[in-house]
């Protein structure tokens, strides 16, 4: 059973804030339509997000059942405008003045292709990643880690997460494909949250 809260996203052509529905427990229908509607535009876009070949189906059955695992969307205008999935066990700090303290990992968030500026000439909405970052926040602090939370960026969304999102970049992790690895501590996620 999936939860509905209301968050805010840009429209990006009236340069305006629009209401938008966050998803706490994205259905198996709901991810098979968002691979339909995904998937064909990706596909025709030789300059596609570098998540575009993620199986979000795969991803959600394998973690389905696992109380550690939440797989979260954002709906506006009836489609999908993102999907994040995060984990809230088995993940420590590495800053080192939060060393071996819990976090809530973000293990993937994607934006729907026709948002990103990468592959759409005319991006519709923006804040979709911000939004999933500040969901991200709110779980840890329910989760009782004050809102740590750590995730390992794609190139293309790096900038997000040391200039908008305020996070320590603690650099490139060899052990999970050379990927930048970026982590929140309680300080700067109640800045983040204001």
């Amino acid at each position: 059973m999936s939860d509905r809260s209301t968050v805010y996203l840009k429209n990006r052509a009236r340069g305006q804030l629009v209401e938008a529905a966050l998803i706490d427990g994205v259905t198996l229908q709901e991810i098979t339509c968002v691979e339909s509607s995904w998937r064909p535009i990706s596909e025709h876009n030789s300059k596609g997000a570098e998540h575009s070949h993620w199986d979000w189906r795969e991803k959600h059955e394998a973690v389905a059942g696992l109380i550690a695992y939440r797989m979260f969307g954002i709906e506006c205008d009836s489609e999908m405008q993102g999907l994040m999935l995060v984990s809230t066990a088995g993940h420590a700090c590495l800053i080192p003045t939060r060393r071996g303290r819990e976090l809530v990992y973000i293990d993937f968030v994607a934006s729907a292709p026709w948002n990103s500026i990468a592959t759409a000439s005319n991006p519709r909405y923006s804040l979709v990643g911000r939004v999933f970052v500040a969901t991200a926040i709110r779980l840890s602090q329910e989760e009782g880690f004050r809102g740590r939370i750590g995730l390992h960026s794609l190139p293309q969304a790096e900038s997000l997460y040391a200039a908008n999102c305020g996070m320590t970049d603690l650099g490139i992790d060899r052990k999970k494909e050379n990927l930048r690895y970026f982590e929140m501590t309680p300080e700067q996620a109640e800045v983040y949250l204001r």
